[in-house]
């Protein structure tokens, strides 16, 4: 299966349209503070955490969005525990979206889509940036196509300073993150099911989302910016289709950090729940 197909299984199955996001900060509770230890225990320490995390919300989310650069910033260490957090969240049937946001040029766009997208990480999605040009997308749309995985491209990001390029008007009256939506859903224009192209459309632009629901009707939408960021479960149905699919909306902080305690996992399979009925309430409200 590939990987949208795993998503929208996923999400029948278990009837959930959540996200869990991994963003592991060591300083935000004692058992990983790394004043006073070195990398490899701190990386050691994350990892205990994030897998019990893993574990704990898995029955509750559709997939799980690891952020990387919480990973790179540990070094060598922080890459291996990202290779085997990815590992577990597979074997626990969970797709699993690789938030990089990578996207250069000819080769090296080629080089980056071979590493997130091929090897052990065939089948995952991962997440690029389009502002080089389309044509730098063109890589990892290939090596996704060839692997069963998927690339969610930024089109309207969650933070406030995405107006600053992505609202900019454009002389037809349109804006720039329209002409991204555009070329989405052209590459997907013959598409009969969600594919391989995805879009990235923050959940903080709630007002927005049934504008690109229907602009881009083929392509998976993934919302980041629920719970700590501000965006509401309750506001987001607009991104979904008239079957609930077709969106999934990921919370980090929220979830992985509920409790700063010994007590996490159980209070993140307790956040993880409450957003998942959120979400599902919210949706079946809007379709009645």
């Amino acid at each position: 299966m590939t990987f949208a197909q795993r998503l929208i299984e996923r999400t029948l199955r278990l009837d959930t349209r959540l996200c869990l996001g991994l963003d592991p900060r060591p300083e935000w509770h004692p058992s990983t503070a790394p004043a006073g230890r070195n990398a490899e225990d701190v990386a050691r320490a994350i990892e205990v955490h994030a897998l019990a995390t893993l574990e704990a919300v898995a029955p509750f989310v559709a997939c799980v969005k690891p952020q990387v650069a919480f990973f790179e910033v540990l070094g060598l260490e922080g890459l291996s525990v990202l290779e085997r957090l990815t590992a577990r969240a597979v074997s626990l049937g969970l797709p699993v979206i690789l938030d990089a946001k990578r996207g250069d040029i000819a080769s090296t766009g080629e080089a980056y889509a071979k590493a997130w997208l091929a090897g052990p990480r065939a089948g995952c999605a991962l997440t690029v940036n389009p502002y080089l040009g389309f044509d730098t997308l063109a890589p990892f749309l290939s090596e996704a196509r060839r692997s069963g995985g998927a690339v969610f491209t930024l089109v309207k990001t969650s933070n406030p300073g995405s107006r600053d390029v992505q609202d900019l008007t454009l002389a037809d009256g349109g804006v720039v993150s329209g002409v991204v939506a555009a070329h989405l859903a052209e590459l997907m224009r013959d598409a009969k099911n969600y594919g391989e192209v995805g879009a990235v459309v923050g959940a903080t632009h709630a007002a927005e989302l049934s504008a690109y629901r229907a602009a881009l009707p083929n392509v998976l939408l993934l919302l980041p910016g629920l719970g700590a960021q501000g965006a509401s479960a309750r506001e987001l149905s607009g991104a979904f289709d008239s079957r609930g699919l077709g969106a999934v909306a990921s919370a980090s902080r929220g979830i992985q950090y509920a409790s700063r305690g010994p007590d996490f996992a159980r209070a993140a399979a307790e956040a993880a729940r409450g957003f998942r009925d959120e979400l599902n309430a919210a949706i079946r409200a809007a379709h009645v």
